[in-house]
């Protein structure tokens, strides 16, 4: 094994290429190994010529896996074969398979030992009804059991592990399978290049929460804040479906030639869910079914954002947000770093800050809102943590007293006699990590306690939490990076037993999360950049080395919980440590990028796959977060960032500024992206609506829409903005035209290059100058829009309006969802909202707007007044315009139709009450020829 290329390829398995002969499954992941080592492992040394696919020269035997014992319905008896044996621990020689449906639809094959480790996650576990049906069937041959999972529809394997190499042992378990297609899409949190995965190689993909920022200048395949292991698939026919393994220790899969892919993990069960679909959009419906649907973003929140890290104080902060409002640019949200806290520490503010609250009251004046970011970690001198003492609230526990460094315990004489696990973070001393699985619920009433009592000092409306994975710094260093920082004390770190029997921070084997980094002592832990992996959780109820992935998660329940309790409303929350579920409660940005062009393209990517996760509140840090962005980098970030639904400008500590007002060409640029996006809130706000109720994507890749369209399947620098609207942002530097592909439907511009005309499907260039907006289509739909100001509140006050974007047959339709913007709902079944569904038919002779209420609430609405209409045929008799059979006078003064776009554009003030009638119809004649 060539030690320097094994640990970036990493771990596996299958080749199909010349020269290889049949799957590879790696035997010897670790750095600097070599072929002694790899035959001590009774496996093959079998170097490979060309290494260009990353395939394992040190791999299994085959036969490696299980046989039957016997079957009882769907439990299946298996015990360990006479095939090759696991090198990081014995097997255990008795497992069992069991199958069961969720509805009838939803497949579960669970492998596993009554009794073992399962995550506390509450998820609903319910489905979305479908006729496609899923069968489990089994073979075996030479001693060795496999099983698929077939689509009785099409009879086609979606999951196949005849492939082999089923392990199962207390801390290693393997299960891999062919896959019925290339088109996969999904696996985090990493940096993706590209959406669809790429199974010409083999590259593996660490999932293990860490305070890892992405590298998107290269292919990387570290893992980052957040784990999901979930992949969709579109299979050969456009079929598809979704596979979620519940399991919440440190993990990794590779995707290889095959096409295959191997999965890994140190802990738990294999517990797999099969959806079915058939389509994308019933697949992420059956997903988020079952993990939980995403919350529903305060309107707000679909503001834009202005944040950094390093304002020197209040001031700072208050020029750069007069800076964005004196240039026009809409602006809803000032954002407040750690930079305001008193020494980093939680619910205090600074000398620099005097006056913050003033400040945001007057923000409040202005229609604006102000999100704090808060860290979990609270210094253990300090007196919210002694209120959490007395209260009984709980913090990650060493396993042992005999562990417990009391070298530092005896420092904090609250601590002191604790087993608490001290670590080091950005406040000055040493910081304990609450325990938010705490059962008792001590710890989440504190929690909640101290937001409260902050909030009477600082009326903040939503929630920016940090640092949640949970990150600590120096685990493990003697030198610490913090230990040459003027601003950080020289705090002792923390360090986990490092001896062979501590089974948990140095498991027999370690994933990809340890060994893509080689021999580099600062990344070569689990516990690296976080707490020691032998900690335990409620009283020892669990230990850390399960639980860590679900930090972010279960801090997020608690701070939704709060934000809502505190405030009366439903806010939002922004998490940067996510697991399955997490988007019920928390949004996501995707973490501290860098101020590249590589970086805007991983965004792009990276917002799809998080609505694939079920988290469609999410974005990235616009004009990159690390390093000094430029004006032609910022400007196409802000362009892009308008369409992403967490929209917020911030960078960081020791770089200019980088808000748009500093150019004067990105504060132009900026203006006008906004004010479209503000225009198209309701739009926005529909789509988040529908992916609450429904469990939808908000951002979707445009093989969503397209799935039988073979160009769509890789097709990540563009994406949807729901079913109506497609975006193909400008991602290259220097660049002044776009080349993008529109699949086979109608569709009409809405950007500066020929608005409102029909542009042909099919691969196309169109000019994309710094001084248009970004492009972006409409399909044949009726899209809700409202008249833009500064702040969504304002623009909520302002008159609705219509595109009518038709198709080949003149027809359009589409839906508005509505309610005050900030009530917390409990059931939608009991929310109060209004919902509206439009249908348009136009003929040679006239045309016909019905608008149906199918959803009556009390929140009061404004009148719709503009009706914008592409490729209307003829000129209207703006005379014959009748609203349920009475005669309305149109404004022919401000409505207007052009004979040479077609476009026919109708505005008169207060034109239709929404409420006035269940059933609305605006019915129009055309003039005689």
């Amino acid at each position: 094994m060539k030690p320097n290329l094994q640990y970036f390829s990493l771990l596996f398995l299958l080749c199909v290429k010349p020269g290889i002969a049949g799957p590879r499954i790696d035997c010897l992941p670790e750095p600097s190994g070599n072929q002694t080592v790899c035959e001590s492992r009774g496996c093959i040394w079998n170097p490979v010529d060309n290494d260009i696919d990353g395939a394992p020269w040190c791999y299994f035997k085959d036969g490696v896996g299980y046989n039957l014992a016997s079957q009882i319905g769907s439990t299946y008896n298996l015990r360990k074969n006479n095939g090759p044996r696991n090198p990081w621990g014995a097997e255990f020689e008795n497992i069992q398979l069991r199958t069961s449906t969720i509805g009838a639809s939803v497949l579960n094959v669970k492998i596993g030992i009554d009794g073992r480790y399962e995550p506390p996650v509450d998820f609903p576990r319910e489905t979305i009804s479908t006729p496609e049906t899923l069968s489990f069937t089994t073979a075996s041959s030479d001693d060795l059991f496999w099983f698929s999972v077939i689509r009785n529809s099409s009879n086609r394997k979606i999951f196949d592990t005849s492939l082999g190499g089923l392990i199962f042992s207390d801390q290693f378990l393997q299960l891999s399978t062919y896959l019925p297609s290339e088109n996969v899409y999904g696996w985090g949190e990493n940096a993706h290049q590209s959406l669809k995965h790429n199974f010409s190689r083999y590259l593996t993909w660490g999932m293990l929460a860490r305070d890892q920022p992405p590298n998107s200048g290269n292919l990387d395949t570290m893992n980052l804040y957040g784990v999901h292991p979930f992949y969709m698939c579109l299979e050969p026919d456009g079929n598809a479906h979704g596979v979620f393994i519940f399991n919440s220790n440190p993990q990794e899969v590779t995707t290889a030639p095959g096409p295959s892919l191997i999965y890994r993990t140190i802990g738990g069960n294999l517990d797999i869910y099969f959806f079915p679909g058939p389509t994308p959009a019933l697949v992420t419906q059956q997903y988020l079914a079952f993990i939980g649907k995403p919350f529903l973003p305060a309107y707000w929140a679909l503001g834009y954002q202005l944040s950094r890290y390093g304002y020197n104080g209040l001031d700072e902060m208050k020029q750069r947000v007069g800076a964005v409002r004196d240039a026009g640019i809409p602006l809803d949200i000032a954002v407040a770093d750690i930079d305001y806290m008193n020494r980093y520490k939680d619910f205090s503010t600074n000398d620099n800050w005097s006056g913050f609250e003033d400040y945001v009251k007057q923000m409040h004046g202005w229609n604006m809102k102000m999100i704090p970011i808060f860290d979990p970690a609270v210094e253990a001198d300090y007196l919210p943590f002694q209120r959490a003492m007395s209260m009984g609230a709980k913090f990650i526990e060493w396993d042992d007293y005999s562990q417990v460094q009391q070298d530092i315990q005896k420092l904090y004489p609250m601590a002191k006699d604790t087993k608490i696990m001290l670590g080091v973070v950005w406040p000055d001393h040493h910081v304990g990590f609450p325990d938010f699985l705490d059962s008792t619920g001590k710890t989440q009433a504190w929690w909640r306690d101290e937001l409260e009592l902050y909030h009477s000092k600082l009326t903040f409306d939503g929630i920016w939490i940090d640092m949640n994975e949970p990150a600590n710094f120096g685990t493990n260093e003697l030198h610490p990076w913090y230990f040459d920082d003027n601003d950080h004390p020289n705090d002792a770190p923390l360090f986990c037993p490092t001896n062979g029997s501590n089974q948990w921070d140095l498991p027999p084997f370690q994933t990809h999360a340890v060994y893509y980094y080689g021999g580099n002592q600062n990344n070569a832990y689990l516990s690296s950049k976080t707490l020691c992996l032998t900690g335990v959780q409620n009283n020892g109820t669990y230990r850390f080395y399960d639980v860590k992935n679900l930090y972010g998660l279960t801090e997020a329940i608690q701070t939704q919980a709060a934000l809502m309790d505190v405030t009366g409303k439903r806010g939002a929350v922004v998490s940067r440590s996510t697991f399955p579920s997490a988007g019920r409660y928390a949004g996501h940005w995707l973490g501290d990028n860098t101020a590249r062009w590589e970086d805007l393209r991983t965004s792009v990517i990276g917002a799809q796959e998080f609505n694939l996760f079920g988290i469609p509140y999410v974005g990235s840090d616009v004009c990159g977060f690390l390093g000094q962005s430029n004006e032609e980098l910022c400007l196409r970030w802000q362009q892009m960032g308008a369409f992403h639904s967490f929209f917020r400008n911030h960078n960081t500590l020791g770089e200019p500024a980088q808000d748009p007002a500093v150019w004067p060409s990105v504060a132009s640029a900026t203006k006008t992206a906004n004010l479209f996006r503000y225009q198209y809130l309701p739009y926005l706000f529909s789509l988040h609506f529908q992916a609450s109720q429904n469990g939808l994507t908000v951002v979707r890749p445009v093989f969503f829409e397209y799935p039988s369209d073979t160009e769509t399947f890789d097709l990540g620098y563009q994406f949807m903005w729901g079913p109506r609207i497609l975006v193909a942002p400008v991602l290259h530097q220097g660049a002044v035209t776009t080349n993008l592909y529109l699949p086979n439907d109608v569709w009409y511009s809405l950007f500066d290059y020929k608005y409102g005309s029909q542009i042909d499907a099919g691969y196309i260039t169109v000019p994309s100058p710094i001084t248009y907006r970004i492009p972006v289509f409409v399909r044949g739909s009726a899209v809700p829009r409202q008249t833009p100001t500064t702040t969504t509140t304002m623009s909520r006050h302002n008159s609705f309006e219509l595109l009518v974007a038709p198709c080949q047959m003149g027809r359009a339709v589409g839906v508005l969802y509505w309610d005050d913007g900030q009530k917390i709902v409990d059931s939608f079944d009991t929310h109060d909202f209004h919902q509206f569904n439009f249908n348009f038919n136009s003929t040679s002779s006239g045309a016909q707007l019905t608008i149906s209420r199918t959803r009556m609430g009390t929140v009061a609405l404004p009148t719709m007044d503009i009706i914008e209409i592409f490729n209307y045929p003829s000129p209207p008799n703006f005379r014959s315009f009748t609203l349920n059979g009475s005669t309305v006078n149109i404004n022919v003064q401000s409505s207007t139709y052009s004979g040479i776009t077609k476009i026919l554009y109708i505005s008169t003030k207060n034109l239709i009450d929404l409420t006035s009638s269940d059933v609305i119809s605006l019915v129009w004649s055309n003039v005689l020829k």
